[in-house]
């Protein structure tokens, strides 16, 4: 079996003073640099539908409400080599039409270059969705492809 998606394409990430976060159509990873060291008993996370928050040896990292809805009993988080802490959260909405363009609602939003790679990268996932038998990992694309692209699923096949 071919390895996902994001893999064989990689991924669009957003920088941040703490780490990073990227998404693919149906998830939101946010990957947050911790100090070297760092044990899980330090770590508190809460992970909600609309909100977020971390904090570490109660310092607080990331905290705020989510840009769009995530299912929550799905969210989780690890702690990986004692200096990184992986979230993942799940989308609701999960079409290529839902790029989000921050992480918090008024921050962390990605640079207009970066939405627009995220952008062509999930409607790329979506074409992939819609054509298992052809691999558009390294496809490139152009023209209107904002809100997830042109919609082909009327056309007769």
């Amino acid at each position: 079996m071919s390895a996902p998606f994001e893999e064989r394409s990689g991924v669009v990430p957003c920088g941040t003073p703490w780490g990073r976060w990227y998404q693919t159509l149906e998830e939101v990873f946010i990957e947050v640099r911790v100090p070297p060291g760092t044990r899980a008993k330090d770590v508190s996370c809460s992970l909600r539908s609309r909100h977020i928050s971390l904090a570490v040896c109660g310092q607080e990292l990331l905290q705020g409400k989510l840009f769009d809805s995530t299912v929550t009993d799905e969210g989780t988080w690890t702690l990986e080599d004692r200096q990184l802490i992986r979230i993942v959260l799940m989308k609701t909405n999960r079409d290529a039409g839902n790029c989000w363009t921050s992480l918090l609602e008024n921050e962390y939003a990605a640079d207009p270059w970066v939405q627009d790679q995220m952008q062509r990268k999930l409607t790329l996932e979506r074409f992939q969705r819609e054509n298992p038998g052809f691999d558009f990992s390294g496809a490139e694309i152009s023209g209107n492809y904002s809100k997830g692209g042109p919609d082909f699923s009327s056309l007769e096949k």
